[in-house]
């Protein structure tokens, strides 16, 4: 732990029913907990009544980390931010057709809908080889027509997703800044900046999800820490990503995807933690929850 934490450090977790609250005294070793009923639409409301309940007070707490199920519950219940897509001539499609060759592979039975509808899923031309090589150069003016066309459209969100940007991103790098000329905020994903391998269909989807859930995000996580600040907590707000590790709450919105599942995976670290102390390292965790109604 960080020497300079001297105070309380907190953690709290928004689920679908509950906030949870514990509070460690890293000195003494003691504990307070607080459970209350989590607050929609604005779920800040909640984790500030769960301070109340334990009676803290947020000029002595030094670290507090935040684990949310705002963007698990926004992508199970398509509660997302509306999205547009610009993608290489001709792949528009690569988000449905996914990697399914069969209508009902196996004899399995179901139906996917895409994140970005197809009317929303615009392409340009450009083109780059799997070694990364140019085979056709960037339509700017093209870009330009999508980008205004998508905003025209009531888009929040863009994603530039183009062909082998893995191998050779020019293409989309030189799209983001295009996009960040015309586009009226900072929620423009580049699909190689998040997942920079190969398979179009893997990292069309990463990209899809961060922009759908990253303005849901941002607006609640910023609302939380100017909300925990005017009560006295005085250093960054960590929330919880997907693989266990923390992000402040300035930047976790420009990979939001990766706070999907953050819930889940700070229970079994938890777990895992607990398990170690008591000297138990065979256990079988589980997590029970429930959905919450995201407001947009």
């Amino acid at each position: 732990m960080d020497e300079a934490l001297q105070g309380l450090v907190a953690g709290v977790d928004v689920g679908g029913t509950f906030t949870d609250l514990v509070i460690l005294d890293p000195a003494s070793g003691a504990v307070r907990l607080a459970k209350v009923p989590t607050t929609l639409p604005n779920q800040a409301e909640g984790v500030l009544a769960a301070f109340e309940a334990a009676k803290a007070d947020l000029l002595g707490i030094d670290l507090i980390v935040h684990g949310t199920t705002t963007t698990t519950n926004a992508v199970l219940e398509r509660q997302l931010s509306r999205t547009g897509m610009i993608t290489t001539q001709g792949f528009r499609d690569v988000l449905e057709l996914g990697r399914r060759t069969r209508p009902q592979a196996y004899g399995m039975h179901g139906s996917f809908t895409p994140i970005i509808p197809r009317d929303l899923r615009l392409e340009v031309p450009e083109r780059m080889d799997a070694r990364g090589q140019v085979l056709t150069p960037l339509d700017e003016t093209a870009l330009e027509v999508a980008i205004h066309q998508l905003l025209a459209a009531g888009c929040e969100s863009l994603v530039i997703h183009f062909l082998h940007a893995y191998a050779n991103p020019a293409h989309e790098l030189r799209a983001g800044e295009v996009a960040a000329r015309l586009w009226p905020n900072a929620h423009v994903t580049l699909g190689h900046a998040l997942l920079s391998e190969s398979r179009e269909y893997e990292r069309g989807v990463t990209a899809a999800v961060n922009a759908s859930v990253q303005p849901l995000l941002e607006r609640y996580v910023s609302r939380l820490a100017d909300q925990l600040a005017a009560k006295g907590y005085k250093r960054d707000l960590l929330v919880m990503n997907g693989n266990g590790g923390m992000v402040t709450a300035r930047d976790v919105g420009r990979e939001a995807v990766k706070t999907v599942m953050s819930g889940p995976a700070s229970g079994v670290m938890a777990a895992v933690a607990t398990g170690r102390r008591a000297g138990m390292l065979d256990l079988l965790t589980y997590d029970m929850g429930a959905p919450a109604r995201m407001s947009r």
